[in-house]
C-alpha cells in the first residue's frame, strides 16, 4: 500500500511540473488518502499482530 502512495505522490509531482493542476490535485488527494489508510493498517497490525504463544 504504500508502494501505490508514493506512486500517486510522483504522479502528482510531475503533473505538477508539466502544468496539470486538476491531475495533479487529484493524485495528491489519492496518495494522502492511502497514506493514511497505510498508517491506520499499520497500526492496527502492530497491535493485533504481537499475540504471545500459547
Amino acid at each position: 500500500m504504500l508502494r501505490w502512495t508514493i506512486t500517486f505522490l510522483i504522479i502528482a509531482i510531475i503533473a505538477a511540473i508539466f502544468g496539470f493542476g486538476g491531475i495533479a490535485g487529484a493524485a495528491a488527494g489519492i496518495a494522502e488518502i492511502l497514506f493514511y489508510v497505510f498508517l491506520v493498517l499499520f497500526v492496527v497490525s502492530l497491535i493485533f499482530g504481537r499475540k504471545p504463544k500459547v
